[in-house]
């Protein structure tokens, strides 16, 4: 694995979530959020808290950069297709249900915040499989895991 790659495709995720979570969440998705004040942080005291939502988000992207590495099969940009429609699947299935659950929110919303978490880590997937490029050794050799 190529650490710098690596970091440089956290990055790239990084960036795009922090852009696509203001436009989505912070933005489309804000008087959902609005409705449930018992729930959500109102807007006003949410920023505070930015510094731990992005650390926490760049460690998740970070990993799931790790993971696309050590299973990396050299089939192009299917592969990174791949990755993130999985990588969105199980975001979606471990997450979505169980907040629906535990929050008291309503169905219309918990499947808006599912729909949005689908693409957004679908398309964090795509982005770090287009980034992270191994050397043509590393890619001759079959995935590790």
């Amino acid at each position: 694995m190529n650490c710098t790659r690596l970091a440089l495709a956290a990055v790239a995720g990084t960036v795009f979530d922090a852009c696509y979570g203001v436009t989505v969440y912070g933005m489309l998705l804000a008087p959902e959020f609005a409705k449930y004040p018992g729930v959500y942080r109102a807007a006003d005291v949410g920023p505070s808290y930015l510094p731990l939502m992005f650390a926490g988000i760049l460690l998740a992207v970070a990993v799931v950069t790790v993971i696309y590495a050590k299973g990396y099969e050299g089939r192009g940009a299917g592969e990174g297709v791949r990755f993130g429609a999985l990588v969105a699947a199980f975001g979606t299935c471990a997450f979505s249900g169980v907040n629906y659950a535990t929050l008291n929110i309503g169905r219309r919303f918990a499947l808006e915040i599912a729909a949005a978490g689908f693409v957004e880590w679908f398309l964090i997937g795509v982005i770090v499989a287009a980034v992270y490029k191994p050397s043509q050794a590393a890619a001759a050799k079959p995935a590790g895991v």
